[in-house]
């Protein structure tokens, strides 16, 4: 059987496994990812399958959550003192897809940021949002900066 350790930001096998077999197969057991699977044959990468599992290249700093839940909460007209956490479920507060809609609108205007419909359908939880804000930006200063160095280059060309 494989194990497997999660952090935040990475993801590590430790195998323990007779490779002489044509398949081999392990699930992880996580309180929050439910059961990770791992299985592969001798001649492929092991894949991961999951319920619940997602791997994000980004993860948004904590101003940008704790800014997603206030927006979260003007948007659907929630008390300051209703408890919001990265794992909040939009669904979960009553919101609808035309709230979702609106919920992202409102981040877009708070970050001048543009989310595709793509995206924005990829949406569920507070940190979903968040994440998704923090890559946006980084692309944004990213272009900016090309932009810059573009009309440097530009300039002294």
């Amino acid at each position: 059987m494989a194990m497997a350790s999660l952090s935040a930001t990475s993801l590590t096998f430790q195998p323990s496994l007779n490779f002489s077999t044509a398949s081999t197969q392990g699930c992880y057991k996580t309180s929050t990812l439910g059961a990770v699977c791992v299985g592969w044959n001798r001649r492929s990468f092991p894949s991961l399958r999951s319920s619940r599992f997602r791997i994000c290249a980004v993860q948004a700093q904590p101003e940008t959550v704790e800014k997603v839940c206030e927006i979260v909460r003007k948007q659907l007209a929630l008390s300051t003192e209703s408890e919001l956490t990265p794992d909040t479920k939009f669904s979960d507060l009553g919101a609808d897809s035309l709230d979702t809609v609106e919920i992202v609108m409102g981040l877009e205007d708070e970050f001048g940021i543009n989310v595709e419909e793509d995206g924005s359908q990829n949406i569920s939880t507070v940190q979903e949002a968040a994440d998704l804000i923090e890559k946006l930006v980084q692309e944004k200063k990213v272009d900016q900066n090309n932009a810059t160095e573009s009309a440097k280059s530009a300039e002294s060309a």
